[in-house]
């Protein structure tokens, strides 16, 4: 693993956006791939609007989001379905939650990955206001793995505001790439696995074209992580043995 990132065994970290249709679809795979086996994904912020010192702009996430529910139907997503004054502007408190449900007061990493992949249905899917804390805490009540009334607490004090601006500072390094960044055990990261795309025009003035796409990429990446994990468990137990 690069330094600076901690990357344990069984264990696949994501940098990500939840605003990023991207990490959407690469979270997807992820999680189907993995959903059978001891894999944790853990979550870490590349926090888009920190970079880009905005929002990212609704017409660009329309265009990315055709393009790859397009492409994936089976994502489910959908236009936005409510009225243009109730789209995210933000989101910081999305991510800060996930932060906080990766303790392990609110429910740890399994239940903040339950709560990302929540999150990100309720926006992509359902058209829920995920910027607002009551939302936030609304879809964390429908998960089963965390403690929605500690999350709620937690998010009042702001106890993992500073971990959201901690993961911002790596995802400024040259350790990340973009969101998604994909990092497995054993040392290999991957920057938007299984996918190319690019625009027919300036970004954000044309329209997103997938150029290849290769779910068997994600499975690859799973594969490789439970095999690399093996290894590493197997060297640790000699270790202890000697």
């Amino acid at each position: 693993m690069a330094a600076g990132i901690s990357c344990p065994p069984n264990t696949i970290v994501v940098f990500s956006d939840i605003g990023c249709p991207w990490a959407s679809l690469a979270l997807h795979w992820l999680r189907r791939e993995s959903a059978s086996r001891e894999l944790v994904i853990e979550h870490r912020a590349f926090p888009l609007e920190l970079f880009n010192r905005r929002g990212t702009p609704k017409p660009i996430l329309d265009a990315e989001i055709a393009v790859i529910a397009s492409t994936e139907p089976e994502l489910g997503w959908r236009p936005w379905q409510r009225a243009e004054s109730e789209y995210p502007v933000t989101m910081l408190p999305a991510l800060e939650a996930v932060r906080a449900a990766r303790s392990p007061e609110v429910g740890g990493a399994r239940a903040a990955d339950q709560l990302d992949a929540a999150l990100r249905k309720a926006f992509y899917v359902d058209s829920r206001t995920i910027s607002l804390y009551s939302e936030i805490i609304s879809v964390a009540e429908e998960c089963s793995e965390l403690d929605a009334a500690r999350l709620a607490w937690e998010l009042r004090r702001g106890h993992h505001r500073e971990a959201v601006h901690e993961d911002f500072e790596i995802s400024s390094s040259d350790l990340v790439q973009g969101s998604p960044h994909v990092f497995l055990p054993g040392g290999r990261s991957v920057h938007n696995p299984g996918v190319s795309f690019a625009w027919t025009a300036p970004y954000g003035q044309g329209f997103p074209v997938i150029r290849e796409y290769d779910p068997g990429v994600w499975r690859a990446l799973v594969h490789a992580s439970i095999s690399t994990s093996r290894q590493q468990k197997e060297e640790n137990d000699v270790d202890r043995l000697g």
